[in-house]
């Protein structure tokens, strides 16, 4: 009843789809019409990817900071190591340049040489003051000579945030307003406005002038992904298509299946603009990979359909059969790697839930289109010549199919061996594998603004923010004495950290007011004690009125205060060692009975959010796993069958693993997604040969040898085929400039090969030699799926054939 139900439903689909087209036609044409229609509806994140839910203490803690003091990701570096630039020409144009970029309205205030202030002592009344430490607006070559002298050695205040204590690179720091930096005026303003304005100051005054900063790098790094997407889906369709002529030499046929992969990846953008999800590194993934495993579902189905051409050449029959008895096998593998995808929804991290929404939805979207349009479009077209139909019958397919058989049938020792001695190797590279966080490493390192945050680094300590919120639980409490020196001795100790900056907090103001009140000596900048706090406090009330200053590292209450520091990138593991050194010494300069004080910052969150998703993403592989051998347990009914089909598709991922430790190739999000994409994928071959050995078997009388070698020779050719247009196809993510995606087309590319090898060599191998145990009709019982046509199938088509 079953095989009946099978048959006749995929006998009607066939029918449905031939006896439709021009409504089929109709339907796809206004299907990606209205899903174009979308495509407005698609955005790209002005903000940095959020790895966690928003309910995580790491989120909750970042967004109490945010509430007490705002975005910190608002600052734009420019930098300049150029001994010239405190001569008159030069310093009085980088004077109207920076006097240009204050005028537009993203800039909320520019610290920098050419405007700094200096704070003095006045009497009567006694007050400090904010004056401009360089008097003169047209100043002579003795007198910025003058205020360089002053600049390094009698301002500390200024240290790191205007000039670098390693060399005499000066910078100046563009504030950029908190209400515009995560919208798309930041992208205008970066990309249109301020590096058209650096490229036409360098050129006209010969100066290299370095930009750097968070708004700087996620608008950068975000315009990469932008220009990469078109990149990678026509180097996609370019290696795919000329691939899939290599093969079946015919320009109709490639061209057919250019057109359903473009339909396939229109839809892509339609459904990413009609779910109203951003662009973000995964997604951009997603048109390129629509096409790669899309051509596969090509491939298969105008493979049959010349096959059953050559074989009685008759148009309509070949079309209808093409759809029954490539439809459920295609069906079934195109569920499976969709399954894989969808795993990612179960996860916790939005990122990944995006992904996989996307992903699974045109998984399955590129099959029903390859269903309907390659039968429809062949349908108005003359049957295939004589000379499309040659490749058919290549000798060095033959040759390789040979191989495969002459290997499984005297080799299989060798096969065995060489498997367990990579997987003993494996197991020992996956050992040496670390975890990386690094916000820099899959960044375009040829790109010049990957270049400038390697400069920013070397003088400057960094370009990413880590934030320490102190709460004194009192008003008022930050200005305490008690309060300023604990910030002070945790400052020292940040200070001696060699991967973070020296610190930025209302000490430094603090210390400025004791500098100032000994008229600008320097060697007073230091904390008052508690009498000359009383002396200084006068003078000091007048800065009250001072915001910006304030603001900055104080709350309104003077309950919260805030410490900044930069950091280098040096990864997960460097800033987990960090943390823990911070931590407790955090704990004994501030008694937890009376502060509470918290680690939070763009730098903790990406790295706390990298080891989230990672988390993630190793529990999103076991389940593909699980869901994957679900589905084999549904399909075969067999509990030794899916140990044996599980086999040689976990050693590929095994293999891959102890490349990457051997390779010195971190886990990291773009390089985990690896494992979940190859399985899903390659388990589409073992469905494939198991599905026709079980075939095979019934038709052999339940003959182990003559079925494996049978359904070796059968799938043999498709899966080759399939396999190389899949390594070619994800090879192209190496053409990309973020490390990550190179990482991830590669590592697939190869995993996939091996998972072709490792299903032509080692799963026969073990059907041959465990055939004691699975050769009877209990292990290999009746599948809940007809997944391939059966001598059966043939004798009913030649019935209904003589019917008509």
């Amino acid at each position: 009843m079953h095989k009946i139900f099978s048959f006749g439903f995929w006998n009607s689909i066939a029918s449905l789809i031939l006896r439709n087209r021009i409504a089929i036609i109709i339907i796809i044409g206004v299907a990606t019409f209205l899903l174009s229609t979308q495509w407005k509806n698609m955005r790209f994140s002005h903000t940095e990817a959020n790895l966690m839910p928003d309910d995580h203490e790491v989120n909750l803690s970042y967004n109490d900071f945010l509430d007490k003091f705002g975005e910190e990701g608002n600052l734009i570096l420019l930098g300049i190591q150029d001994s010239e630039l405190f001569t008159p020409e030069k310093f009085a144009a980088w004077n109207k340049l920076t006097d240009k970029l204050l005028t537009y309205p993203e800039v909320d205030q520019i610290i920098s040489p050419s405007s700094l202030k200096e704070l003095k002592k006045f009497e009567d009344p006694k007050r400090f003051e904010m004056v401009p430490a360089l008097e003169s607006k047209t100043p002579t070559e003795q007198e910025l000579k003058d205020f360089e002298d002053k600049l390094f050695t009698a301002l500390p205040f200024y240290e790191n945030l205007v000039y670098s204590t390693h060399s005499n690179t000066i910078q100046s720091a563009l504030y950029l307003n908190k209400d515009l930096v995560n919208t798309k005026a930041r992208k205008i303003f970066v990309l249109e406005e301020l590096n058209p304005l650096i490229e036409k100051f360098e050129a006209e005054h010969d100066i290299d002038v370095r930009v750097s900063g968070m708004p700087y790098i996620r608008t950068l790094n975000a315009q990469n992904i932008v220009d990469e997407i078109g990149l990678f889906i026509a180097a996609a369709l370019l290696v795919t298509s000329f691939i899939f002529f290599l093969f079946f030499r015919s320009l109709r046929a490639t061209l057919i299946s250019m057109i359903t992969v473009c339909i396939g990846v229109m839809w892509a953008f339609g459904v990413i603009g009609l779910l109203h999800y951003e662009i973000t590194i995964l997604t951009a993934l997603i048109p390129p990979l629509i096409i790669v495993i899309g051509i596969p579902n090509c491939i298969f189905l105008i493979n049959k359909y010349q096959q059953e051409i050559k074989k009685h050449g008759n148009q309509a029959k070949s079309l209808q059969r093409v759809i029954t008895k490539v439809g459920n096998a295609t069906l079934l593998t195109n569920v499976t790697t969709a399954s894989g995808f969808a795993t990612f929804i179960l996860t916790d991290s939005q990122l990944l839930k995006e992904f996989g929404v996307v992903a699974s939805i045109n998984i399955l979207a590129i099959f029903l289109l390859s269903l309907l349009i390659i039968p429809v479009i062949y349908s108005y077209l003359k049957p295939p010549k004589d000379r499309h139909l040659k490749h058919l019958n290549k000798k060095w397919i033959g040759g390789f199919v040979n191989w495969m058989e002459n290997m499984v049938r005297h080799n299989r020792i060798a096969i065995y061996i060489s498997s367990i001695v990579l997987l003993v190797l494996s197991i020992i590279g996956i050992y040496t594998i670390r975890i990386s966080g690094s916000i820099l490493e899959d960044m375009p390192q040829n790109t010049q603004f990957y270049k400038d945050i390697r400069f920013f680094e070397r003088e400057f300590d960094g370009v990413m923010p880590l934030e320490i919120l102190i709460d004194t639980k009192r008003p008022k409490g930050v200005l305490k004495l008690s309060t300023l020196k604990r910030i002070n001795e945790l400052e020292d100790f940040i200070t001696e950290v060699p991967e973070l900056s020296k610190p930025l907090s209302i000490n430094r103001l603090v210390k400025y007011s004791k500098q100032a009140y000994y008229n600008g000596n320097p060697k007073y900048y230091q904390l008052p004690s508690s009498q000359e706090r009383n002396f200084i406090m006068p003078y000091a009330k007048s800065l009250s009125s001072n915001e910006g200053i304030m603001q900055s590292y104080v709350d309104s209450t003077g309950q919260y205060a805030r410490i900044t520091t930069f950091m280098k990138d040096v990864g997960t593991e460097k800033m987990k060692e960090i943390e823990n050194d911070l931590l407790p010494e955090i704990k004994k300069i501030f008694p937890e009975d009376r502060y509470e004080v918290s680690l939070t910052g763009k730098a903790l969150l990406f790295q706390k959010g990298t080891n989230y998703l990672v988390k993630n993403l190793i529990i999103s592989l076991g389940l593909a796993i699980l869901l994957i051998a679900g589905l084999m347990a549904w399909m075969f009914r067999s509990f030794r069958m899916i140990l044996i089909s599980l086999v040689p598709n976990l050693l590929p991922l095994l293999v891959t693993a102890g490349v990457m430790g051997f390779l010195g190739v971190p886990i990291k999000p773009s390089t985990i997604l690896v494992f979940s994409i190859a399985f899903g994928i390659s388990v589409d071959d073992t469905i494939h040969f198991l599905a026709k050995y079980r075939q095979e078997l019934k038709a052999n009388d339940w003959k182990i040898k003559r079925s494996v070698y049978a359904a070796l020779r059968e799938t043999g050719v498709s899966m080759f085929y399939t396999s190389i247009v899949l390594f070619f196809g994800f090879s192209v993510f190496m053409i990309s400039s973020f490390g990550g995606t190179v990482a991830l087309g590669g590592l697939v590319s190869a995993t996939l090969l091996f998972a072709m090898l490792a299903n032509l060599l080692l799963l026969p191998s073990l059907l041959l030699s465990l055939e004691r145990s699975i050769a009877n009709k209990e292990v290999l019982k009746e599948p809940a799926m007809k997944i391939l046509e059966s001598e059966e199938d043939e004798n009913e088509w030649d019935s209904i054939d003589k019917e008509n």
